[in-house]
């Protein structure tokens, strides 16, 4: 895997702990420690066969890690008009993203940004479908980042935001080609939802039924769905998914192999405070108009690198052979001067071969570019490749 985990203290009693936790346990789940909290990374059948499985029918996530909010809008809670337009203002003050134009409904990534440019988060935000929720929006951040965030929402937007953490609320990920038709079964209206959509619904299973909100999107590059649940309905709804013959769940091991086939980003090693978006070949994170109007922070060197290029770009990398490349194998060119440094690399079970990305200078960025990965003191020959290594199934109707 690309990223670092440690085994917790055996009682996990120093860590964070989802509402899923005693579930995990009891189907055999080995726990790690990752971003303080006790999580997952494989079950009884293992990081191959959760990951293949994911990709032929549907795997169950636990992301309840993950950061959620709901941001208001206090000019609209102070009975000012233009709802969605004044907490789109505040935010597009932190955010390059094009917020202004998010359609009721539809979810955007985008990223909060240092006053030089670089990366702090990336993150999902959405606006709801309903009427009587303008001026509110939906925020899902990044576990290892949360509270930092929601610390610079609230220093920078305090007097223009109220910011509701949703310590109350549970994520699921249900992910693979099948997913679509178990949710279904749960939640009636879900799978007539498109790609980057948000509902909310009330969960007629639960008691008196549950307000759940759901997003069709994820992190592996299927098809499928993320679900904000209150912690009290977590493990009924986490069980009712995998009761259903399609579902088997899956932990972080998978979860980091899906993402890199997809060539995803994972926040802290492919994206760094250091890292722009334009190097981190993420522009779409960044709206058009915002590109020429400019007003986020970084944003002279975001509309700089638009113009001049990036002096340095994020790629997949293809190795020779079957030996992966991990994080931080220096990168060189074929007469052996150093370009880059690889970010995420490992094993792609579903091309059955190694893959990888990382950063090269500019010069060397262009597919079929040959490079060598330094693994183990020894040059690995590899090309440049284009992501994803593993085509995108997302349903857009």
């Amino acid at each position: 895997m690309s990223w670092e985990y440690r085994m917790p203290d055996q009682d996990h009693s120093k860590l964070k702990k989802t509402p899923l936790y005693d579930l995990h346990l009891s189907l055999g789940a080995k726990m790690v420690e990752f971003a303080g909290y006790a999580m997952p990374v494989q079950y009884s059948s293992g990081v191959l066969k959760e990951h293949l499985h994911t990709r032929e029918a549907a795997g169950l996530f636990d992301v309840s890690h993950m950061g959620q909010a709901f941001l208001h809008s206090l000019e609209v809670e102070r009975g000012a008009p233009g709802a969605h337009e004044a907490i789109a203002a505040a935010l597009e003050t932190l955010m390059p993203g094009e917020i202004a134009k998010l359609k009721k409904g539809a979810a955007r990534y985008t990223v909060l940004l240092s006053e030089e440019g670089g990366v702090l988060d990336d993150l999902m935000i959405s606006r709801p479908l309903r009427d009587d929720l303008q001026g509110m929006m939906f925020l899902v951040v990044n576990a290892a980042c949360k509270d930092k965030d929601f610390a610079l929402v609230q220093q920078k937007l305090g007097d223009r935001v109220r910011l509701e953490i949703a310590h109350d609320r549970a994520l699921l990920a249900v992910q693979g080609p099948k997913a679509a038709a178990v949710v279904a079964r749960l939640i009636p209206g879900a799978a007539d939802q498109t790609f980057m959509t948000m509902r909310g619904y009330s969960w007629p299973a639960a008691d008196n039924g549950a307000y759940v909100v759901v997003s069709r999107l994820g992190y592996t590059g299927e098809d499928g769905f993320e679900i904000s649940v209150p912690n009290s309905h977590a493990e009924l709804l986490a069980k009712a998914l995998l009761a259903a013959p399609e579902v088997e769940p899956v932990g972080l091991g998978a979860r980091d192999s899906l993402r890199l086939e997809a060539g995803l980003c994972l926040y802290g090693h492919d994206l760094t405070p250091e890292t722009s978006p334009v190097e981190g070949n993420i522009a779409f994170a960044v709206g058009k108009r915002r590109r020429e109007e400019g007003g986020f922070p970084g944003a002279a060197r975001i509309q700089r690198e638009f113009a001049e290029g990036p002096k340095r770009l994020r790629v997949g990398l293809r190795p020779e052979g079957r030996a992966p490349a991990r994080e931080g194998a220096e990168i060189q060119s074929t007469d052996g001067k150093t370009i880059g440094e690889v970010t995420s690399g490992g094993f792609g079970p579903t091309i059955n071969g190694p893959v990888a990305m990382g950063y090269v200078d500019a010069d060397y960025s262009t597919t079929g570019t040959q490079v060598h990965l330094m693994v183990r003191g020894k040059p690995l020959p590899a090309v440049v490749a284009d992501m994803p290594f593993v085509p995108h199934r997302y349903y857009r109707g």
